[in-house]
């Protein structure tokens, strides 16, 4: 009965873990924050980080997220590797999609 019982505990919530989280935040706040303010944009409006708006630009994933990072449409900064590498992207990735749904 015990082992059956040590299995029931509550799952974890979704998404990344909140030290995970604060680093995102951090990182968005020091390379994305600039140009995009609470998930805005200060460049183009009509391209915000806003769930909606991603999605509307084909962009639904972390990954996602990251290809434009690393391959920006015209009047954004190109962010590779080697300005943030592959873990710090992902990081700042899930955090927008966790904040700006």
């Amino acid at each position: 009965m015990l082992a059956l019982l040590s299995g029931c505990t509550d799952s974890p919530p979704p998404g990344p873990p909140p030290a995970a989280s604060a680093r995102g935040e951090q990182l968005f706040k020091e390379r994305c924050a600039p140009c995009h303010p609470d998930g805005g944009n200060v460049i183009n409006p009509r391209k915000t980080l806003h769930g909606g708006v991603l999605a509307d630009n084909g962009i639904t994933t972390s990954a996602g997220i990251i290809a434009r990072m690393r391959n920006p449409g015209p009047g954004m900064a190109r962010f590779d590797r080697g300005t943030i590498p592959d873990a710090d992207a992902r990081l700042i990735a899930e955090y927008i999609l966790a904040t700006y749904r």
